[in-house]
């Protein structure tokens, strides 16, 4: 029979009949400890660090000792203290969801600037700030609270009281990030042991961008009266030889493919995509690892909708939800089989990484 649970403090300084003052909050459900919050800052924030870690009671048998939060560095004037337990009756005040039990205070300077009402509102942040929106350090603070609240099943409530609670279900695209560049049929073959009716994107490679400009190239030296022309007819023939030379010599020496994709029709739930391209972007958790260091390269599997636009509501309809569902599932297949064949990590949209086994 299990003892009795461990006690998280209170958050200090709320009145137990009002709301948290002006802060932001990360708000998480129970089975949520400090180390995978540190572990998701690690991985958004270079300078992120303890400026003082949790204390907790080494044991329940040691219950009676006072737990204290920790401070959680995420940039130079940035930090996340906690965490401290949430009563079901506080959680109710703060509307917000019933399971959560735990809060993350957040310090951050308040950076807010007017910004343009474009596309949907997916993550709620105009109906939390309105058309003054949070920049620089704060923008990048709450964005990484709204993805660390998503990943792992929790809410944000804003200091203007507006409570946010991404789904954890609209980032299903993941990318597998890998050393290896295989051919396209390595690739096909993972896809198609998930889904049989997979089959291959036409490829992109650098020979398709030069040759056509070389028949730009060739179009504009035929053109004596444009203001770029070239009136000499001797040198018109000239650059018409070395147009023809170089297009000779293309055909002769195609270039690799820079990328490639492989396409898997899931019919009235849309599409799923995976695109092979260099990387130039990593997730920072995988800065500095050896393997790294060198060409990288990004397997992106990617959901395309039957309606775009609802991608980005924030509340999107049954149907769209019902789709994402059933695809969501051949996103994780085909990002675990493709990592089974090139090996590397799998990132999620925000940068997290994610256990291939968990897929």
């Amino acid at each position: 029979m299990s003892g009795p649970a461990i006690p998280m403090p209170r958050l200090t300084g709320w009145p137990q009949d009002a709301p948290a003052p002006g802060r932001h909050l990360l708000l998480l459900p129970d089975g949520v400890v400090a180390e995978e919050v540190e572990v998701l800052a690690i991985s958004r924030f270079s300078a992120a660090r303890w400026d003082r870690p949790p204390r907790v009671p080494m044991s329940r048998r040691d219950s009676a000792a006072q737990p204290t939060p920790g401070v959680l560095r995420l940039g130079r004037l940035s930090t996340v203290t906690g965490p401290f337990g949430v009563e079901p009756a506080v959680a109710a005040r703060l509307g917000v969801p019933g399971d959560i039990v735990s809060a993350w205070p957040v310090d951050v300077p308040r950076e807010r600037h007017a910004a343009l009402a474009i596309g949907g509102d997916r993550d709620g942040l105009r109906r939390a700030f309105g058309a003054q929106q949070p920049v620089r350090e704060e923008g990048r603070v709450l964005r990484w609270l709204i993805d660390v609240a998503r990943r792992l099943g929790g809410a944000v409530r804003t200091d203007t009281g507006a409570v946010l609670v991404p789904e954890m279900d609209a980032a299903l695209d993941l990318t597998v990030v890998s050393d290896r560049w295989v051919e396209p049929e390595v690739v096909l073959t993972a896809a198609r042991r998930v889904a049989p009716q997979a089959r291959i994107d036409a490829p992109v490679s650098s020979g398709d961008r030069l040759a056509s400009v070389a028949h730009t190239g060739r179009a504009l030296v035929q053109r004596p009266d444009a203001g770029i022309g070239v009136a000499d007819a001797d040198e018109r023939q000239r650059l018409h030889a070395e147009a023809d030379a170089f297009d000779a010599w293309m055909v002769a020496h195609p270039p690799a493919a820079e990328g490639f994709g492989v396409l898997i029709d899931l019919g009235a739930d849309g599409a799923v995509s995976v695109r092979a391209e260099t990387e130039g972007e990593l997730p920072l958790v995988l800065h500095g690892l050896d393997w790294t260091q060198g060409e990288v390269v990004a397997y992106r599997v990617t959901w395309e909708p039957p309606e775009l636009e609802e991608l980005e509501a924030e509340k999107p309809s049954l149907a769209h939800r019902v789709a994402r569902g059933r695809a969501a599932q051949v996103v994780r297949s085909i990002a675990r089989e493709v990592q089974l064949d090139v090996g590397g990590e799998v990132a999620d949209m925000a940068g997290f990484l994610v256990d291939p086994a968990e897929l």
